[in-house]
């Protein structure tokens, strides 16, 4: 009997159309007569060897998040180009655009100003980040319904670890279809997602990213090799313009160049482990990309509106930034041990100064202090107070326009010590009074109980999302 036909591909890859399937697993190939069916290796015995097409991991990746989540929310906006920005400002830039606005040119990154030159129709939205975490927890329970998700590794993205038989090529790809379909009919039908499927998360993030909008994309190993030829470095997670010229230095020009290294030389290359791990990856070798798990650092950071660049202004934005971050180190029963501020200054007219990605010139400035494990408001603002006295001032510095708090060196509470001289029930006294005070501030608000130095600050600094940390709903 004759098997169905197989709808057209443009590329090295195992892809179908949601309505169409393959009655037997097939290897693609991008020549004039289309699809084609390898010869399988053969056994002892004379018999046909099956190749390898089992898939451990599913990668979901949202299409345009957060515009496509403004689209839902807001039904006159669909099928129009849109831009979402921090605040309706020239000066700043996109930080999402849809897909009819990247039809014009329109990314992540573009300023405002370039983005109405290049699209004059686009609608211009600021972002409502409590709406992004509000669906990005539906969708996470959406994915949940279907398959047990792994690992949430962005506000947009996250991946499920496959078991037993939805590890077949076949049974994965119906798997991703209704993750797919689900998401849609739950959380929203302006709601896209790609799906990867592959024999590792690191692959699965890459076959993810190979059809957008909507796509469903599978490398098995029996593919692998021919379908990454076909990609560039920079289609590769961890690969930026920095580690793409560091890899022309070093006469690696191709993707067929960089496969054809051994382990020891991609070590040499990247000059750490994680050259040595891509290479493995690369191989479809399945194992965790992070094995320590843990998460390195907690912050917020925010561009000061024109009417709160004042000394005044910037430190009960500050101030909220690190009552906000010290919430969240809380939450996750977690100890820092190093605090940092970052502030940005515009520099006065006539100084020559680096320019920042707004087109102004601007002066840095970031100071760390290093501390006792903690976690209490009284302790933390009492060494952002030490750090924001440090900053520097004078003609070369003119008013802040960004500011950031990082608290870094985290510790799990497991493993946390406590001071030589903290007295135990003065210690058990103040996380006490931070608990209440959180419990009351998760459930009335982030100002409810609050310092009084950010109060000005409150509506200034409302609540992003780094791609990296998804923020409880404050």
């Amino acid at each position: 009997m004759a098997s169905a036909p197989h709808p057209p591909v443009s590329s090295v890859r195992t892809h179908w159309p949601v309505d169409a399937w393959p009655v037997e697993v097939v290897r693609f190939g991008a020549g004039a007569e289309g699809p084609h069916r390898e010869p399988k290796a053969k056994t002892e015995a004379g018999e046909a060897a099956p190749q390898d097409t089992s898939l451990h991991w599913l990668f979901v990746d949202m299409n345009s998040y957060f515009a496509s989540c403004e689209q839902q929310a807001r039904p006159e906006l669909r099928g129009r180009p849109v831009g979402v920005v921090p605040m309706l400002a020239d000066t700043t830039c996109c930080i999402a655009a849809s897909y009819e606005a990247k039809a014009h040119g329109v990314k992540t990154g573009t300023l405002v100003g370039d983005a109405k030159r290049m699209c004059p129709g686009i609608v211009l939205v600021e972002a409502r980040h409590e709406l992004y975490t509000e669906l990005h927890h539906r969708i996470v329970e959406a994915v949940e319904s279907c398959v047990p998700v792994t690992a949430v590794c962005s506000i947009d993205e996250m991946a499920c670890r496959l078991l037993g038989r939805e590890r077949r090529l076949r049974a994965a790809l119906e798997l991703g279809l209704k993750v797919k379909r689900t998401i849609r009919e739950r959380v929203g039908s302006e709601l896209r997602s790609s799906v990867g499927l592959a024999t590792n998360r690191y692959l699965a993030k890459v076959a993810s990213d190979m059809e957008k909008p909507d796509g469903l994309v599978a490398l098995p190993l029996d593919i692998l090799p021919e379908a990454l030829r076909q990609l560039t470095f920079r289609d590769l997670p961890g690969i930026g313009a920095r580690t793409e010229l560091r890899l022309h230095e070093q006469g690696i020009r191709t993707m067929s160049e960089l496969l054809a290294l051994d382990r020891e030389r991609a070590g040499e290359v990247w000059g750490s482990v994680w050259g040595q791990r891509l290479w493995h990856w690369l191989r479809g070798e399945d194992f965790e990309m992070d094995e320590a798990g843990r998460q390195k650092s907690i912050g917020h950071s925010h561009v000061l509106a024109p009417e709160m660049r004042t000394p005044e202004q910037a430190w009960a934005v500050a101030h909220k930034l690190l009552h906000k971050a010290a919430m969240r180190l809380r939450a996750q029963a977690l100890w820092t041990s190093r605090i940092g501020l970052a502030i940005g200054f515009a520099a006065p007219r006539g100084q020559k100064a680096p320019v920042s990605r707004f087109g102004a010139p601007t002066r840095g400035w970031r100071g760390e202090i290093r501390l006792h494990e903690c976690q209490d408001n009284q302790t933390l603002i009492a060494a952002l107070c030490r750090l924001w006295q440090a900053q520097p001032k004078g003609a070369p510095y003119g008013p802040p326009y960004f500011v950031g708090v990082q608290l870094s060196g985290l510790i799990p509470d497991p493993l946390h010590t406590l001071a030589l001289f903290d007295g135990l029930e003065e210690a058990q006294s103040r996380a006490r009074l931070q608990k209440t005070m959180d419990r009351i501030n998760g459930k009335y608000g982030l100002s409810a109980l609050a310092p009084a130095a950010m109060l000005t600050a409150c509506k200034a600094a409302p609540t992003r999302i780094a791609f990296t940390s998804i923020p409880d709903l404050f």
